[in-house]
Parts: structure tokens; C-alpha cells; sequence
């Protein structure tokens, strides 16, 4: 059978029909679990799937730069998409979960991307920390003896990346101690960072490889609806600042209004969150992109924290041309604060 016919349920997944929200995020939560504040994550069981809720994601994005002076951004992110409710991890190539891959590196000049499919079951995609931590799609891993202590690997036709990463501070519960709201409505998911990795390693870029050193970001969120239906996309940031700290927000766009959320993490690890109407992100210049009119610049404003800080792309062209396409780099950071981060945005028409 053609493997993209065995993938098709997942390309489904990814723009369903009558789908609500950006990819279908705000299409009902069915027969799926529900994110609850009850919830107490507990880890290492809670780094790996939960196959009873329809999307949860392991994301992870990092600040680099050359022997030479050069930045670079790097992603490397693992989906996993429950097709049916209920649908075990492992069940052949008859398995209802379906896994996406994500791969990029951002220079100044040019944005390499690459994406991977596959099929649950097969063992040709997972998560286990059953004997360390590791996540997989095909030869593409984030592997270590533990989530805090791992190596990510990656590789496209004209790009690939091996690095180290070793954390150096503890985990962020987001939200209300991992429970994250994303709409006025209620929506939510359960959702978790490591924001102190220290990096090294290499790129193997066009010209030749290069050698690297820097900070990465793990976000982990998992959900069954995560936006309202009318909530058309999202405007996200993880900055990490020269003086140690660091800001994760997010602005979901549409519905009765903008809603937004934030967390301000100090350098020892202690976390603040912020809900709706805390922070504010302003657009400040427009680029045109792969046909779509994208907000490259913003002023970031959390007045609570004293901040008023203007993010800039590295490279304005950093598109996601993927199953779903979306916009995502690294920024610069500069005004009451300097350092460096990523931006994402999707639901970009």
C-alpha cells in the first residue's frame, strides 16, 4: 500500500473538513480526555505520550551561534494526533495515531525546512521513557538518559544538525501549575517548558559544518481542543534575556477578542504567570511571505515586569512550508531588555 495512503488520516487531520480554528484546533473534543486543574503533572511519566487526548506536541527551538559570529535558530518538533478516540499507541499499521515531524535551521539568509510522516504502531515514530527519555521519527531523535540530559538530531536534503543539550535549571509549569487557558470560552491544554538548555554541537549547512554553542528552549503541551472555534491562530514567544530571565506569551487571535496569557520566569527557575490582558504585542512591520502578509517585528509589553522590548526576525522569510504551514525563527531583542528568542506564528492566510 502507498505510505501516503496509510498517512492520509493524518493529512485529514491537518485541514479537516468543516475543521474550526487554525489545523481544526477548536473542532470539538468528542469522546477525547479534557485537560483538568485538577491535573498534578508528575515526571518522567508526563514527558512521554497521552494517547487519550487528541494532539500533544514536543517542541523544541534554540538560539545558536558560530565559531565566526553568525546567529542561527534551530526547531525540532515531534506531533502526535490521535485519529480516533481511544486509539492505542501501538496497534500495527492499523494504528489510529498518527505522528509529524518538523525540522528547520534559520540563518540570516537562508531558512532550510523538512518535515516527516509516519504511522503509530510501526515503531517508525514514538516517545518512551521507559529506559531514559527518547523521541523518534524515522532516524530524526531527541534521545538521552534523561529529558534534561539529550542529544537532537535531524536532517533534511540540504541541512542537519547534532547537538547536545544539557540542562541547567528546572521545569516551568505553565499556567496554573501546568494548566493553560487559552480562550475566554475555556479551552485549554496541560503544558510544561524546559527553558535552560545550554547547547553545543554542529550544523551541517550548504557550505560546510559549523560548530555552535547557545541556549534551547522544550516546550510540551498536549490538549482535545485547544482553541475556541473562532479563534483563527496564534502569536507565540519564548525569549530568554541577557540578565538571566525569561518570558514565555502568547496572543490567540480572534473570537470576541484577543486573548493572551504570559509567564515571566526568573533566572533561578520561579515562575509568575499572567493571564489575559497582562501582555500586549503590538505588530510593527508587515513582510510579505510565500503569499501571506506575516508580522516579523512586534513590541512586547508586560507592564507588571517593567518590560517594553521590540523583537525583530533574524530572517524575515522564515517560513514553515509544511503540512501546516506556519511562520516560526528566531528574534532579537532589544529596549528595556536585550537577549534573543523565537516567534512563531500561524493561522496567517
Amino acid at each position: 500500500m502507498n505510505v501516503r495512503m496509510l498517512l492520509l488520516p493524518l493529512l485529514l487531520w491537518a485541514a479537516p473538513l468543516g475543521a474550526q480554528g487554525f489545523a481544526g484546533l477548536g473542532n470539538a473534543a468528542d469522546a477525547y480526555a479534557l485537560p483538568s486543574r485538577d491535573t498534578v503533572l508528575t515526571f518522567p511519566a508526563d514527558h512521554g505520550p497521552h494517547p487519550a487526548f487528541r494532539i500533544e506536541w514536543w517542541y523544541v527551538t534554540a538560539n545558536l551561534k558560530g565559531d565566526d559570529g553568525t546567529d542561527y535558530g534551530v526547531q525540532w518538533t515531534l506531533f502526535r494526533s490521535a485519529l480516533t478516540p481511544g486509539a492505542p499507541l501501538q496497534d500495527g499499521w492499523q494504528s489510529a495515531q498518527a505522528w509529524m515531524g518538523h525540522a528547520a535551521v534559520t540563518t540570516p539568509t537562508r531558512h532550510f525546512v523538512a518535515e516527516r510522516l509516519g504511522r503509530g504502531g510501526t515503531g517508525q515514530a514514538g516517545v518512551s521513557t521507559s529506559d531514559g527519555f527518547a523521541a523518534w521519527i524515522d532516524e530524526w531523535a531527541l534521545s538521552g538518559p534523561a529529558l534534561s540530559d539529550v542529544t537532537l538530531r535531524a536532517q533534511g536534503a540540504d541541512f542537519g544538525y547534532d547537538l547536545k543539550l544539557s540542562a541547567d535549571g528546572p521545569l516551568v509549569l505553565q499556567g496554573d501549575a501546568g494548566f493553560s487557558v487559552k480562550s475566554a470560552s475555556g479551552q485549554a491544554s496541560m503544558y510544561y517548558s524546559q527553558p535552560f538548555f545550554r547547547v553545543s554541537g554542529t550544523l551541517d549547512l550548504p557550505d560546510g559544518a559549523v560548530e555552535v554553542t547557545g541556549a534551547a528552549w522544550l516546550d510540551r503541551e498536549w490538549s482535545s481542543q485547544l482553541l475556541d472555534p473562532t479563534q483563527s491562530g496564534w502569536d507565540w514567544i519564548s525569549l530568554s534575556f541577557d540578565d538571566g530571565a525569561k518570558l514565555m506569551g502568547f496572543v490567540l487571535r480572534g473570537g470576541a477578542g484577543d486573548f493572551t496569557s504570559a509567564t515571566w520566569i526568573e533566572p533561578d527557575g520561579t515562575a509568575t504567570p499572567y493571564g489575559d490582558g497582562a501582555l500586549a504585542m503590538t505588530p510593527l512591520d508587515i513582510h510579505r511571505v510565500a503569499g501571506r502578509d506575516v508580522p516579523v517585528d512586534w513590541r512586547v509589553e508586560l507592564p507588571e515586569r517593567g518590560l517594553d522590548v521590540t523583537i525583530r526576525a533574524l530572517n524575515r522569510d522564515a517560513w514553515m512550508d509544511t503540512t501546516v504551514p506556519y511562520w516560526e525563527g528566531p528574534v532579537t531583542i532589544e529596549g528595556s531588555a536585550t537577549g534573543r528568542g523565537y516567534l512563531e506564528m500561524t493561522g496567517y492566510d
